[in-house]
């Protein structure tokens, strides 16, 4: 069984309780959710002219592969309504997969960790909020120093 971190966002409709939607279907599909950080609302980043977003960040332990969990992944987000319109578009619900494990994976369609996490506080807050401790495999720090070398000045509000 390996460690992993998701994120999820969401920011179209009933935001609460589409993240409670999605860890009930992560937790039926994927594996058992160990730990949820508070919910944080954030502005839009990177697509500024759209609501904010609610974000959260879960760790569970699976014995599903990187891909099968990316695939099982999408499936969750389609079966909840999510549409594919353009990058950093509103959403009814994203699901990232953070962290696998000390997985460093570099593909196309795959990319463990994920590549932006040290850029958004939108991640990295909730993250922090259960894991400052978990080096990222790739910068070697933790997560409590990323977040205090991360230049987004987003405000993430807990709510």
């Amino acid at each position: 069984m390996d460690e992993i971190f998701l994120h999820l966002g969401s920011n179209i409709g009933d935001k609460r309780s589409n993240l409670k939607m999605a860890k009930i279907l992560i937790g039926t599909f994927l594996g058992t959710i160990d730990e949820v950080s508070s919910i944080y609302q954030t502005a839009a980043w990177g697509k500024e002219d759209q609501d904010d977003f609610y974000n959260q960040v879960l760790k569970i332990t699976s014995d599903v592969s990187p891909y099968e969990m990316l695939q099982t992944i999408q499936r969750i987000e389609q079966f909840l309504g999510r549409v594919r319109h353009e990058k950093w578009s509103s959403r009814i619900i994203d699901i990232d997969i953070l962290f696998y494990k000390n997985l460093i994976l570099d593909k196309s369609d795959l990319q463990i960790p994920h590549p932006r996490i040290q850029l958004r506080n939108f991640v990295l807050v909730p993250l922090a909020e259960i894991a400052q401790d978990f080096l990222h495999p790739q910068y070697h720090k933790s997560i409590k120093q990323l977040l205090s070398e991360c230049s987004d000045t987003l405000v993430c509000e807990k709510i």
